[in-house]
């Protein structure tokens, strides 16, 4: 079993978005750093837009994601709705 990881900027904008991530990945681990908030899941690590959009309240494009994006490892599966990320075998 291998770790996937996502990173954002550690700011108000991606707030939501790791909280949306926590509430739908409960085996992830959050890691705080100055300015960089980074989460790794074992073998997959999914992002929903419906779930970000529960926490912001209001309509939520998932490619915003890439702004406050620092890095990230794993195959990426993407679509309007969800982003996944994992490790094929």
């Amino acid at each position: 079993m291998s770790n996937v990881f996502i990173a954002f900027q550690h700011n108000e904008e991606s707030r939501p978005v790791v909280d949306a991530i926590i509430a739908d990945n409960p085996n992830a681990v959050v890691a705080h750093s100055p300015g960089l908030v980074k989460i790794d899941a074992p073998n997959s690590l999914t992002i929903r837009r419906n779930t970000i959009e529960e926490q912001t309240g209001r309509p939520y494009d998932l490619q915003q994601i890439h702004v406050n994006l620092v890095t990230l490892s794993g195959h990426i599966d993407e679509d309007d709705d969800q982003l996944t990320l994992s490790w094929r075998h």
